[in-house]
């Protein structure tokens, strides 16, 4: 397939706790993009230690929503995430759903398999959407927020990365956000690590990632950024536990409704977009090559 019959996917990432029983505004969206009553939804579970209670809620969930074709890839060894099978249940579908868990385990085990590139292929050449909840939005990046205490305040040494699915770059993704204070746990990770922008998102809550396109925030809360590219930092010069100075942090708020979309020429700006914004923009809707 050459470069111009490329389609752009779709990224739902959840902050965890989205509402599974009743109106469902963040799984009815992931099911619209992904096909809607026509869509063939893969659930995996690899990050869970509980995988069977996990597909049954996301098997009556998108059975709710009227979709007939789902399927439940119970991965629980790296032979699994490597079996053509599963490879071919991916190839297949239309939508990719990641539950909650631990994201160090479900990277333990897809992390690298032919499994993890089919889901590149997936989102980068066919157009699939992707979606995560919890752990399964924390693994979504690059970077992935591995361990993490949160402190009252910023502090050196708090947070560990580790690598992540890599469908964003140059961003970490922390969830349950608001509901679990995580800001001071996002500043550490930014303190430590400038070159990547914090991306909080609370329960109940989707940024929903229209890649080349732009970005859009559903449910019942609100998606934090964090970014300490320009800020002034000792954060390299003090001890381990103890609390950094960060000076020009740019911190942005948006809740529930929020919707900005690329510029589409050289001289037309983005529909209402805040030239603070762009960068941020521009980074996460960024079709990354397949590696």
């Amino acid at each position: 397939m050459s470069e111009h019959q490329y389609r752009n996917g779709h990224l739902v990432i959840i902050g965890g706790g989205e509402d599974r029983k009743h109106d469902m505004e963040i799984l009815k969206r992931f099911v619209e993009l992904a096909g809607g009553t026509e869509a063939n939804i893969v659930v995996i579970t690899a990050a869970s230690t509980i995988a069977d209670e996990m597909w049954s809620i996301y098997d009556e969930a998108f059975g709710t929503l009227g979709v007939t074709r789902r399927s439940h890839l119970m991965i629980e060894s790296r032979q699994d995430a490597n079996s053509e099978a599963f490879v071919r249940q991916v190839d297949d579908a239309t939508g990719i759903f990641m539950t909650g868990g631990d994201q160090k385990r479900l990277l333990a085990l897809i992390g690298g398999s032919a499994l993890d590139a089919a889901m590149h292929v997936a989102l980068k050449v066919r157009g699939v959407t992707i979606g995560g909840t919890s752990a399964g939005a924390s693994a979504m990046s690059g970077h992935m927020l591995a361990t993490g205490r949160v402190e009252l305040h910023p502090e050196k040494g708090s947070v560990s990365l580790g690598a992540g699915l890599g469908f964003l770059h140059r961003v970490v993704v922390d969830q349950h956000f608001s509901e679990r204070q995580r800001l001071s746990r996002l500043l550490s990770v930014v303190a430590q690590n400038p070159y990547l922008q914090g991306i909080g998102i609370d329960e109940d809550t989707a940024l929903v990632v229209d890649i080349g396109v732009g970005i859009e925030v559903l449910g019942q809360g609100a998606v934090t950024i964090v970014d300490g590219r320009t800020m002034i930092t000792n954060v390299a010069d003090i001890k381990d536990r103890d609390t950094p100075e960060l000076i020009d942090v740019r911190l942005h708020l948006l809740p529930a409704g929020s919707s900005y979309q690329l510029p589409t020429g050289a001289t037309e700006p983005g529909k209402g977009l805040p030239p603070p914004l762009l960068d941020f923009l521009e980074n996460v809707t960024k079709r990354n090559p397949l590696s």
